[in-house]
């Protein structure tokens, strides 16, 4: 569980390291006020690094982090170079597992950061294993992809810096995975703006624990498997979630593809599908803002290929 407190303190803690991203307002009269959060130019192109600096400072403050071992991450994706980049940053090493079937060009980026990566394994849940392993034989810092207090709270600081640059938001947009976006940032706004939770269709893991009154696990596919593949919602994401009622609207394969490309042709900003899936929920009509509703559409990484819009 975290809060605004913790956000804030996240704040303090990353203040400096991180980017104050952009927002833009949508010129479209299709909808209320629109605005769109640009966390896409977050370092590393995703969200993911201001919770990557906050554990490690975190660690670090509470005397768990040896700068000699540094920290490990089990992640080929987003969490791995938002880990890798934090820790070159902090000055600490970091290691990262990824399966043996990952990409060689986000190896390479990896490597070319500076993380140490170790391969094996044909599946995520592998490598992550491998990971807490590392850590239980080493002392090296676990930092987890999205369920962790300090991981939640620095993604919270998007929600917290929204507050202050877009007077009166009603609603904010963000797509869901793991739950570690949407926490932070429904932990952020809590008292000030609701939260909608934008799933792929082809991976409700908020929805389906909605549904059952706890996390449990769903089947992943889609065109944003690769960041929003979680496959079951986090303890710390669920408990956020119904503490301040976020609720959860699912959007198709097709409708993410649509999202993505609308902006892309409309205001040339290069998204990967994760973070179009919350723009999805406009432009598919699954969330329907009522007259006058000043909405936030966190758009959270550009970590895709560009040749695919």
């Amino acid at each position: 569980m975290i809060t605004r407190a913790d956000v804030e303190d996240a704040a303090r803690r990353t203040a400096g390291l991180t980017r104050l991203t952009p927002v833009l307002q949508a010129d479209t009269e299709a909808f209320s006020e629109v605005w769109f959060k640009c966390e896409f130019m977050q370092h590393t192109g995703t969200f993911k690094a201001r919770g990557a600096l906050n554990r490690i400072l975190a660690s670090k403050e509470r005397g768990e982090l040896d700068p000699a071992i540094g920290v490990v991450v089990a992640s080929g994706g987003n969490a791995g170079l938002a880990n890798a980049y934090a820790a070159v940053q902090l000055g600490v090493p970091a290691t990262v597992f990824v399966p043996a079937a990952a990409p060689a060009v986000k190896v390479r980026k990896l490597e070319a950061i500076g993380a140490t990566v170790i391969q094996g394994g044909a599946e995520y849940a592998e490598a992550y294993q491998a990971a807490v392993e590392h850590a239980r034989r080493t002392g090296a810092v676990y930092c987890h992809a999205y369920d962790q207090p300090e991981i939640a709270a620095g993604a919270g600081t998007v929600g917290a810096e929204l507050l202050e640059q877009i007077a009166g938001v009603d609603t904010v947009l963000v797509a869901v995975g793991g739950g570690g976006l949407m926490a932070g940032v429904a932990a952020a706004v809590e008292g000030h703006a609701r939260v909608v939770g934008v799933e792929p269709r082809s991976a409700p893991t908020l929805n389906a624990a909605l549904a059952a009154n706890e996390p449990v696990d769903v089947a992943v596919s889609g065109v944003a498997a690769d960041s929003l593949g979680a496959r079951r919602i986090g303890d710390i994401g669920f408990s956020v979630a119904v503490r301040t009622g976020v609720e959860s609207v699912l959007v198709s394969d097709d409708e993410i593809v649509t999202a993505r490309s609308l902006l892309w042709n409309d205001y040339r900003l290069v998204v990967e599908h994760g973070a179009a899936a919350a723009y999805a929920a406009l432009t598919s009509g699954a969330y329907v803002p009522v007259p006058g509703e000043r909405v936030a559409v966190i758009l959270c990484g550009a970590n895709t290929d560009p040749a695919t819009l």
